[in-house]
């Protein structure tokens, strides 16, 4: 962890200054129990002790500093002093079809590392059905994914997850219409590379990329992605994992939208 986040609902505001004005801080409180990961990373990993002071974020506001107040057997009192932006969000949309459940959670802790604005798992033709009801999506998996990730990349802000029953249901949204720039990775039979891309200058969330499930795409949603005006492109002649198509394919953008200068 290169971040200790908090959720708004754990913070302790009752007996704390909420807000500094004329500095912009926060400044609330928060109890770990001792069975808590933060608080065994803090205790155990970092070896933090009473006075010590750790990098802190409270999930979707700020970054900032934190202070261990008291250690005890039960857990830890921590102080948040909170004013720092947090990194600006990676405007990229991914759909991508449904991977295996140990694979979803891996790529959605990649996906919130790289700040990508937006996740959309899309029901593919020649995806495994069974994949789609992953306990991830019902039981807190995916925010805490997400929520790992970010962590990772020192941020607190997280991507934005939505579930779709097709590829044509997909391509119906919003962020998808109206001037955005569409790219799908596309081995089998790409119209060039995403090494050959032109840098790209977006607006925020009009760049959108899709992949397929890892048995790739069917006939009839390539015709469907060509119809909507993507651009198929390729990721070398190698057959890639899912989440490692996706990774790959979202940095090669990020470089030609001159986001990793």
């Amino acid at each position: 962890m290169n971040l200790i986040l908090f959720d708004d609902a754990e913070l302790n505001k009752k007996e704390d200054l909420l807000l500094d004005s004329s500095a912009n801080q926060e400044r609330v409180s928060a109890f770990l129990s001792r069975r808590d990961e933060r608080a065994v990373h803090l205790l155990k990993v970092l070896r933090k002790k009473e006075g010590d002071s750790f990098d802190a974020g409270i999930l979707e506001k700020k970054r900032g500093t934190g202070v261990i107040e008291e250690i005890t057997a039960e857990g830890i009192v921590v102080r948040l002093t909170i004013s720092q932006e947090p990194p600006s969000r990676t405007p990229l949309r991914l759909g991508v079809g449904f991977p295996r459940p140990i694979q979803l959670r891996r790529l959605l802790r990649d996906c919130a590392g790289l700040g990508l604005a937006a996740i959309d798992l899309i029901c593919t033709d020649l995806g495994e059905k069974s994949y789609r009801d992953t306990k991830l999506l019902s039981g807190g998996g995916a925010r805490a994914a997400f929520i790992e990730g970010a962590a990772l990349a020192r941020d607190v802000l997280l991507p934005e997850l939505a579930v779709y029953p097709c590829l044509a249901a997909w391509l119906q949204i919003p962020p998808l219409r109206g001037g955005a720039v569409l790219f799908a990775a596309d081995n089998v039979q790409p119209g060039g590379s995403f090494a050959g891309l032109a840098p790209i200058h977006p607006k925020e969330n009009t760049v959108v990329l899709a992949v397929g499930s890892e048995r790739g795409w069917s006939g009839r949603e390539r015709e469907l992605l060509e119809n909507a005006g993507f651009t198929r492109l390729s990721l070398g002649k190698r057959v890639l994992r899912t989440e490692t198509a996706c990774t790959a394919a979202a940095i090669l953008l990020m470089e030609k939208m001159g986001l990793l200068d």
